[in-house]
């Protein structure tokens, strides 16, 4: 990325001043990148051992493989589900507050006797399953802000900072260049000026 400038103190000025703004934030950056990769790491953490709880549960029911053939699929379904954020390094992140669930009205005496038992079963695991979803979709939301941020201090620090010097660096030759030829024509003049006097 070229940084446009022009061989002036006003632009050295202001070039001066996008330097100290962008060596300024680039520490917070560094610092906000840092804590989003291990938020992410977390969220990640946790997502899997969420998957892991789920299999383990439903692992703990595939000999009732048979039996869920009977269940009626209607008696339990997910009403609602009430999600409240959370900031994480200015990140605004879902967090799972409850799933609500409808349960059909059935007749206890001439169903199984296993379908209260059924519908905790699925409860539960459907509560693990929304649960690891929610925490899958606030890992995307931070992995896209750290990419982000990354970009933001790899642009700074490789491209910004660097450019930004190279340019103050160009017009401070150029301005002493100036000043110099400046001072040379100065001499010349007066030199000739001495030397007409003195004829």
């Amino acid at each position: 990325m070229a940084i446009k400038f022009q061989y002036n103190k006003t632009s050295l000025q202001h070039l001066d001043k996008q330097l100290k703004v962008r060596k300024r934030a680039l520490p917070t950056l560094k610092n906000k990148e840092s804590a989003l990769r291990s938020e992410v790491k977390r969220a990640k953490d946790k997502a899997a051992t969420l998957e892991e709880e789920f299999d383990k549960e439903w692992n703990k029911y595939t000999y009732m493989v048979k039996l869920w053939g009977e269940f009626d699929q209607s008696l339990i379904r997910v009403e609602d589900v009430v999600l409240s954020s959370k900031k994480i390094a200015g990140v605004l992140t879902p967090l799972l507050d409850e799933v609500k669930f409808s349960i059909a009205p059935y007749n206890p005496f001439t169903a199984p006797m296993w379908f209260a038992d059924g519908i905790e079963i699925l409860r539960s695991l459907a509560t693990i399953g929304i649960n690891r979803a929610v925490w899958l979709r606030k890992m995307e939301l931070l992995e896209f802000a750290r990419k982000k941020t990354t970009q933001k201090v790899n642009l700074y620090e490789k491209v910004q900072i660097p450019g930004f010097e190279e340019a103050m660096k160009k017009i401070k030759r150029f301005l002493e260049d100036e000043e110099n030829l400046s001072k040379s024509a100065q001499k010349i003049v007066k030199t000739r000026q001495e030397e007409e006097a003195q004829v």
